[in-house]
């Protein structure tokens, strides 16, 4: 009997295999505890907090959903130390009952690298697929806390939040007349590698046990066993929560020296605080201020968890030099703030554009743009909310001039208007688009950049808490904002999502970017009984989550 041939158990029944599981059941459960565990840790009743922890990452639902989780997202395929992978049912259903604290013993990280922007290579460590299990079975207990305690302008290695609420914080706090004229530019000196293991057993709210295994589990590189003597391994599930951890707090204790939001103290020093990640900026209304008084507070809260601030990427700034924030140069031009794509980063761009085209002299026109096109969306729904309507048309004409030459190269004994003629077409009332005939007949067609339109962003609110029940309408309204305002969700997959109520019909749970989705056909079945996979029935399409669909 086929996978989609199965039907889905009663929700009374113990499932028997991985195809069994009640996924509807197992969120509701995992959600309810998560909803205690956030409302323990905001009243600060950390017993409870502790117990309740210990009741999720015992229960099924939980390790469930973690063996889910690691299973069915981008590193699936990627074995650690020992080469293991789960991509049958058989053993995604025996490694549920493997995730128990008794007897646990993590693997070393297997060490990779990765390149960075300014040429250096980046380190990542890669733990077994077990590890990841327990890693992403303890964060369904850990996350709760971090985000009920979490800085209200940290902004990196959260749901729900963005870049893009980074910089729209940053222009709340710089664009008015009388807003502060400095920034102090903060970077962390290799932020997860150096931060102190004795601070994180101390402080972070979690098993200290099973915490303290993952610390000190050491990498393998080129066979050698190293240790670890302190930082977050980079490629871990849990990592980024954790780094969090370690660096939440630093905006309480600003504002406890220099005065509460919308105070008399607060509107004389015009201390404010945007983080993302290990990358930070605090406003100030002199130099004189960020240098000795709100750099010190800086270093020394630094100092307790083991970092310190990159001395070369620490910089004072008037807000009228400007200065470059997640890709984003923010500058001010006489009043007015103006946030527009950073120099470096449309440079970066265009190096990794002219790249694709040196790579592919060969093939086929259609090709050539099913490479180009999603470089180019992402690259330009990244930059929409903020002044880049002229970048992009400077990039357009960049690219146009590549897939010129590009075009000459394969086609130097033919005259221009030859080459004109063959790919480069009339669309609507615009002339020389990059054109080329797909193998299937279609004819496809280069994205613009200026194509994209600029949108202003809408931030989300700073308290919000996706585990406080008081939250979920908000978090809902959100989600379908984006749907609508995604080149996704202008087709069928918005009318499809909105129908089902922007859920799976599978596991019932939201279907959101993160999660991904799949189209189903659906036909009418011979006896009339809904097979779990297609959910086949009188609907003409039906949309899923992609996890949901894989799992069945």
């Amino acid at each position: 009997m086929s996978a989609s041939e199965i039907e889905a158990p009663a929700s009374s029944l113990p499932a028997t295999g991985w195809h069994m599981i009640d996924w509807e059941t197992s969120h509701r459960r995992v959600r309810g505890l998560q909803v205690r565990i956030a409302k323990a840790a905001k009243s600060q009743q950390w017993r409870q907090v502790k117990a309740l922890q210990r009741m999720l990452v015992r229960s099924f639902a939980a390790k469930a959903l973690a063996v889910k989780r690691v299973t069915e997202n981008r590193g699936r395929r990627t074995p650690g130390v020992d080469g293991e992978t789960w991509s049958t049912p058989e053993s995604k259903w025996k490694a549920v009952f493997r995730l128990q604290r008794r007897g646990y013993q993590p693997r070393p990280l297997r060490r990779v690298y990765i390149p960075k922007a300014n040429g250096q290579r980046r380190p990542l460590g890669i733990p077994t697929m077990l590890d990841r299990a327990m890693q992403a079975l303890y964060l369904l207990a850990l996350e709760p806390v971090s985000e009920t305690t979490a800085d209200r302008n940290s902004y990196g290695f959260r749901p729900h939040r963005s870049t893009a609420d980074a910089i729209e914080q940053l222009f709340i706090n710089l664009s008015r007349k009388h807003s502060a004229q400095w920034v102090m530019e903060g970077d962390i000196k290799g932020c997860f590698d150096n931060i102190s293991h004795d601070w994180l057993i101390t402080n972070v709210p979690m098993d200290k046990v099973v915490l303290r295994k993952w610390l000190k589990a050491g990498y393998m590189e080129s066979g050698r066993l190293s240790p670890t003597g302190a930082g977050t391994p980079q490629g871990g599930i849990i990592s980024p929560v954790l780094a969090n951890l370690a660096l939440d707090g630093l905006e309480k204790e600003l504002e406890s020296r220099f005065g509460q939001r919308n105070t008399k103290a607060s509107y004389k020093t015009k201390v404010n605080y945007v983080r993302y990640a290990d990358d930070f900026v605090i406003t100030g209304i002199s130099k004189e201020l960020l240098e000795n008084e709100v750099k010190p507070v800086v270093e020394a809260f630094m100092a307790e968890r083991g970092l310190s601030l990159a001395v070369e990427k620490t910089l004072f700034t008037h807000v009228s030099e400007g200065f470059d924030f997640l890709g984003q140069n923010v500058r001010k031009y006489g009043d007015k703030l103006l946030i527009k794509p950073a120099h470096k980063n449309v440079k970066a761009f265009l190096a990794k554009v002219k790249a694709l085209v040196e790579a592919n002299k060969a093939v086929p026109a259609s090709l050539l743009i099913e490479r180009l096109n999603p470089v180019i969306r992402g690259w330009s729904n990244y930059h929409r909310p903020i002044v880049a309507k002229q970048t992009f048309n400077y990039v357009d004409y960049r690219i146009w001039k590549l897939l010129w030459r590009w075009c000459r190269r394969r086609h130097g004994n033919r005259c221009k208007r030859w080459v004109k003629d063959k790919y480069f077409k009339r669309v609507a009332t615009r002339n020389w688009i990059f054109s080329g005939v797909h193998p299937s007949g279609k004819l496809l067609h280069l994205l613009y950049a200026s194509d994209t339109p600029v949108k202003r962003h809408t931030k989300i609110k700073a308290e919000a808490n996706p585990y406080a029940p008081e939250y979920e309408m908000y978090f809902e309204q959100r989600l379908e904002y984006a749907w609508r305002r995604s080149d996704e969700g202008k087709r069928k997959t918005l009318t499809l999502w909105l129908g089902q109520s922007k859920r799976c019909p599978m596991c019932k749970q939201l279907i959101t970017f993160e999660t991904g989705w799949n189209i189903h056909r659906c036909y009418r079945a011979a006896q009339g009984r809904r097979r779990r996979a297609g959910q086949s029935g009188v609907a003409a399409s039906q949309l899923s989550s992609a996890t949901a669909s894989r799992s069945a």
